[in-house]
This record gives C-alpha cells, structure tokens and sequence, in this order.
C-alpha cells in the first residue's frame, strides 16, 4: 500500500552564532516528522513561502495537513493592537499557514493543526485569542511546563460527542503544555472539542471533523507508552489523507 503523504508547515530559524550568523534556515522540529513516520505517513515540510502561486502547488503534492507551532499569531488578525507580553510575532507566516489551511479545506483534505496551528485555525475562522494567558481573568493554570516535553502536566476533558474524542478514545487524559497565548473567543463555525480543568480551550473541531486543532504537543508524546493514544491524531491526519 501507498504511503500517504503529509505536508508539515515550515517555519525558518536565523542562526545566532557559528560560522554563518543570520543565515536563514527552513525547518520543523524532528518529532513532527517522527510522528508521521511512525503512524505510517511520508512526512514532507512545506517551506515558507511568501508566493501564493508556490504555496498552491506545495498543497497540491500533499495529501493531508500538519500545521505546526512557532511564532504568535500577529493581533491584527483578529482585529487587536499588540499588548506588553505578546512574544514574537511573523505575519508572513500567519498569511502562509493561513493559505494553507484555505486549500486544504477547498480540497477537503484532513488536518491537524498543533499549538500555534491549532491558533491560527480558530483565527482563520474568525475566533480570538489571548495575546497572554495573563489577560484571563479567570485562575488559569500553568500552561508552560518549560523541560521535559514528553511528560503530561494538566487534565484536559474532551466533549464525549466530539471526533476528537471518536479519534483519541478517551475523554479525560492529561496533555503538556507549550503556550502562553489562549483560545479566547472561539470561531463560530468551529467546536470547542476539549478543555483545561480551568476552562482553557484547547481543542476545536469543524463539523465536518476532518480539520482537528490541539493546543497542546501530541508530536512531543509520540514515544511516551503511557499516552501512546495521540498516535491517534497522526493516523486521523494519514488514514483520511486524499
């Protein structure tokens, strides 16, 4: 059988030292290429572009979608001015990932968008974030574990009627955590598939269900025995590829 393949977002690394210093690099980080090869899918990384016309063609050669995490999503998007504790953002990107996302439902095929990916899908639809995890006024839990990638540090509560429950086979489990801006306001033609224990959204879903969002890193659970169960989300992505 035909290995379906998978189109991973790209983003770019500038060199700090060595020996070419603000060399620009294309890349994604090794587990989301891990993660496909192990869930039976041909991983290829789509590099930034800034050219519509190439960003077409990247989409027509893959047969299902990962948007992946990076950058904040730039504020104008979603129709605010940037405040004091927004981290680095690239609306090059945004718009980048933005197309990507547009083809890949105009073509129907399945993604998965990941921590940024999964931002950028609730903005692309209309949805808002918190620039900060500060600007909640509710108690919010810690959402930055900071090292050890591969180990779940909060609960997290997936709605029993969702794909994303259908696709994980559970409904409470425990997720890392990665992030410091949060789903606000969530996009009125998605679902808010699964929440914190402190109300955070964290997993959106169309009605179609064949475009999943997580904020956390299933990518970065891949090996850990313990929640072997987020493979799942990678064979959603492989097995309903077109």
């Amino acid at each position: 059988m035909t290995r379906p393949i998978i189109g991973i977002s790209g983003s770019v690394i500038i060199d700090d030292g060595g020996i070419f210093p603000g060399y620009h690099r294309s890349y994604v980080n090794e587990d989301y290429v891990d993660s496909v090869v192990q869930n039976g899918g041909v991983p290829y990384i789509i590099p930034f572009t800034e050219n519509d016309e190439v960003i077409k063609a990247q989409l027509d050669n893959v047969q299902g979608l990962i948007l992946s995490g990076g950058h904040d999503v730039d504020p104008h998007q979603y129709g605010e001015e940037p405040l004091q504790k927004i981290g680095a953002t690239w609306p090059a990107r945004d718009h980048f990932d933005m197309r990507l996302l547009k083809l890949a439902e105009e073509n129907g095929i399945p993604v998965l968008g990941i921590c940024r990916g999964a931002q950028i899908i609730n903005v692309a639809h209309g949805g808002t974030l918190y620039q900060d995890l500060s600007y909640r006024k509710e108690l919010t839990l810690k959402h930055m574990q900071g090292h050890t990638p591969d180990l779940p540090t909060h609960g997290m509560k997936a709605k029993a009627d969702s794909k994303l429950a259908q696709i994980l086979g559970k409904t409470e489990f425990k997720v890392n955590s990665f992030h410091h801006q949060l789903i606000k306001d969530v996009a009125p033609d998605l679902i808010a598939s699964a929440k914190a224990p402190d109300g955070v959204v964290e997993g959106l879903e169309n009605k179609a269900g064949n475009v999943i969002a997580v904020q956390w890193h299933p990518e970065m659970l891949h090996r850990n025995p313990d929640v072997a169960f987020m493979n799942n989300l990678f064979k959603f992505v492989i097995d309903n590829a077109k």
